[in-house]
């Protein structure tokens, strides 16, 4: 029997999640050159919340009602928008390309499976294996970035690792703390919390937003497509049951990103790039594969 349209959508969605979420980084790039990373962040939540607010309220759905969970949704929302998001952003805006801040923070599913595998009380040798393969790839990549006009310095790969401090405990801390409940009004208590966050810090930034055609289509696309559309692509696969498989797509991100820069960007990928690449995709294929499979 052929599959139904409906089937074959549900099968196709893990992979645009991952590719809308590769995106990210690319957008990034293009709306660099015209405003400052937390301003424009500021606006982008802004302009998210008034989106979600609607549709919340076409929707009927329901708030959380208990105080301690608008707290610890608050505090998800500014590891993984404001810190996340504002260290990408800085990152790139301090001349790192789209391929290499994709690169480091795609270490996320690495630290996050080896930690809660600690916190079980175990971490198997495939993991670690995982884990030694992963960072010495994106030590091969970075190594490479330094030095003679490189895009890597101290700066940029600080506000990057911050990146993925903080989407790594902010996953951490939604696990332990965060109760189920709808994303829509979850997605817009976090983007509230962020955008008190961004909000001073994108008041003491000197340079202004400038507007053209670039940066609408950049606000645009993190509006509509990477806040909305990622987060409802993201409830509809958790309510199909099929989350997990998204899980084992996200080491795709790196590459796919990479890719995307150099035809967009002329990005730079080089043996030693697609080395250090490769090996830091099967270290994370390895700590995040589920056992058995």
């Amino acid at each position: 029997m052929s599959p139904t349209p409906d089937s074959a959508w549900v099968r196709a969605m893990p992979a645009v999640f991952v590719m809308i979420w590769s995106t990210g980084f690319i957008v990034a790039r293009y709306g660099m050159p015209h405003a400052p990373p937390m301003t424009f962040l500021a606006v982008r939540f802004a302009l998210s919340i008034l989106c979600f607010l609607p549709w919340i309220v076409w929707s009927r759905v329901a708030w959380p009602k208990s105080t301690r969970q608008w707290q610890h949704l608050a505090v998800t929302g500014v590891l993984m928008h404001a810190c996340y998001l504002g260290g990408v952003w800085a990152a790139v805006r301090a001349g790192m390309g789209s391929g290499l801040s994709a690169l480091i923070v795609g270490l996320q599913p690495v630290l996050t499976a080896v930690w809660l595998s600690a916190r079980g009380g175990s971490v198997s040798a495939r993991q670690w294996t995982g884990l030694t393969l992963g960072f010495a790839g994106l030590a091969l990549v970075v190594s490479n970035k330094f030095g003679h006009g490189g895009e890597a310095h101290l700066l940029n790969v600080l506000f990057a690792l911050g990146a993925l401090a903080g989407i790594t405990l902010g996953t951490l801390y939604q696990k332990r703390y965060v109760a189920p409940c709808d994303v829509r009004t979850a997605n817009v208590i976090q983007l509230m919390a962020a955008l008190v966050v961004t909000l001073p810090l994108a008041a003491l930034e000197p340079a202004e937003m400038h507007w053209n055609a670039e940066l609408a289509a950049a606000m645009a696309w993190s509006v509509l497509v990477l806040t909305l559309g990622g987060s409802s692509l993201l409830y509809l696969l958790i309510q199909r049951g099929v989350a997990t498989s998204v899980t084992s797509l996200m080491y795709l991100v790196p590459p796919s990103t990479a890719v995307i820069a150099w035809l967009l960007f002329g990005e730079t990928i080089g043996p030693v790039t697609v080395l250090g690449t490769t090996l830091t995709v099967v270290g994370v294929a390895l700590v995040a594969r589920t056992p058995g499979r």
